[in-house]
């Protein structure tokens, strides 16, 4: 059975959705940016670029300072105005689940109104809804349609995609000349995704002859810039002897570079090294470690692979030496990793709780408006009763936010204080 044969190629080329959450802050650097002061200035004067770029400067100190709600305060003001890289925000949020409740709808809904105006990373956000199916009907020619504005707009991300739709045939008839033609464009403008599909095709010989040469030349140009799945894909062809002699060693390197910064297939393929003994010696407590990461990761080759060596050792292997605790400083350094940004994702979802609570105390406060005198008195005090409920409920989520936050320091602390490894 062959456990370990790399996933289809398509697969290869998707982004993570929280990946995009990172794009739309790229717009502030478009426009001059004043100095702090000014941006607290003109953003309290009702500036809506000022409001985003002071937003965006608490956006980044999230994890730090947990002030979500100053935060979200203004990317409102800011969308409110009708500024799009502020409505692409708090649909990424929606989306993502960043200090907002998770909500594809209303995602859907902000990153219209930014990408109606012509905003490219909306646009290309909009796009991957209509892809997915989330908050909107899946529909792959309005994905491509919607990709394609961004793309005309030399968005990067966008341009790899079009040719990802090419690539698979999705909304249109497979065509690996065009795919081929738009990674070229996305990597000419620097996208490390585009460079590692150019790879993948070159490796495959679709709509080009087998080259085994160029495909390792574009995954090292990926691996350059820190994709992680270029490194990955470097490591199963020195694995396997693709185009070049087996190394084991350069395998293990590759595969050790894209581990650290979560790749599960990568952890998957270590954990098959130690199994079988490539290149080092069989060791099956480090292949339980390295499994145990990639399953966590969701990889399901990783998930299988676990379960059939923890079967084999339980029914007969060494199942009390394999699970020793094992002491390897990549290990390490990719459970860090794992950990943080485990808790991120935490620290933030514990947030959007915490910002769900205080729009239904806001509800609650304010149920009797409009009403007559003695109407308005029974609402209020029912609203009194409500409100208090959820407002200990807020308290109660950020307190455990502020909890997240400080095991989150100790852990940042550890990665960068370990040698060799640079932090994820």
């Amino acid at each position: 059975m062959n456990i370990w044969a790399k996933i289809n190629g398509p697969g290869r080329a998707q982004f993570a959705a929280l990946q995009m959450l990172c794009l739309c802050l790229v717009s502030p650097l478009l426009f001059a940016q004043p100095s702090s002061s000014d941006i607290q200035h003109d953003a309290a004067a009702g500036n809506a670029q000022a409001q985003f770029a002071l937003a965006n400067d608490y956006f980044h100190a999230r994890y730090v300072t947990l002030n979500y709600t100053e935060m979200l305060d203004w990317y409102r003001k800011s969308a409110a105005q009708g500024f799009a890289p502020a409505q692409n925000q708090l649909g990424s949020m929606y989306e993502n689940n960043v200090g907002l409740p998770q909500n594809d709808k209303r995602a859907a809904a902000y990153y219209r109104l930014a990408a109606d105006q012509g905003f490219a990373p909306a646009q290309y956000n909009l796009a991957a809804l209509f892809e997915s199916g989330h908050g909107v009907h899946r529909d792959y020619k309005q994905a491509l349609a919607w990709y394609r504005k961004a793309a005309d707009q030399n968005f990067p991300a966008a341009e790899k995609q079009v040719g990802y739709f090419y690539q698979s045939g999705l909304g249109v008839k497979r065509d690996y000349a065009q795919a081929l033609v738009w990674y070229r464009r996305a990597a000419d403008h620097g996208n490390s995704d585009a460079e590692n599909q150019l790879g993948y095709l070159a490796e495959q010989g679709w709509g080009e002859p087998q080259d085994f040469a160029e495909a390792l030349s574009w995954y090292y140009k990926a691996a350059d810039r820190g994709n992680a799945q270029a490194q990955e894909n470097i490591g199963y062809i020195f694995q396997h002897g693709t185009g070049v002699p087996t190394d084991y060693a350069q395998a293990m390197s590759w595969f050790n570079k894209a581990a650290v910064h979560g790749n599960g297939t990568a952890d998957n393929q270590l954990g098959w090294m130690y199994q079988f003994g490539q290149g080092v010696k069989a060791d099956n407590a480090m292949a339980l470690t390295w499994y145990g990461l990639a399953a966590d990761l969701g990889n399901t080759k990783g998930q299988n692979n676990l379960q059939i060596l923890t079967d084999d050792l339980q029914d007969g292997g060494d199942w009390q030496n394999a699970t020793l605790p094992v002491h390897d400083p990549v290990i390490a350094q990719a459970q860090r990793w794992a950990k943080v940004r485990d808790l991120h994702n935490r620290i933030d979802h514990a947030e959007a709780l915490a910002a769900y609570q205080d729009d239904l105390v806001y509800q609650l406060t304010h149920i009797g408006k409009g009403k007559s005198d003695a109407i308005t008195k029974v609402f209020n005090a029912m609203g009194s009763v409500g409100a208090a409920k959820y407002r200990i409920e807020a308290e109660k989520y950020r307190a455990e936010a502020a909890r997240l936050r400080d095991e989150l320091a100790q852990t940042e602390s550890q990665n960068l204080s370990s040698a060799g490894v640079s932090a994820p």
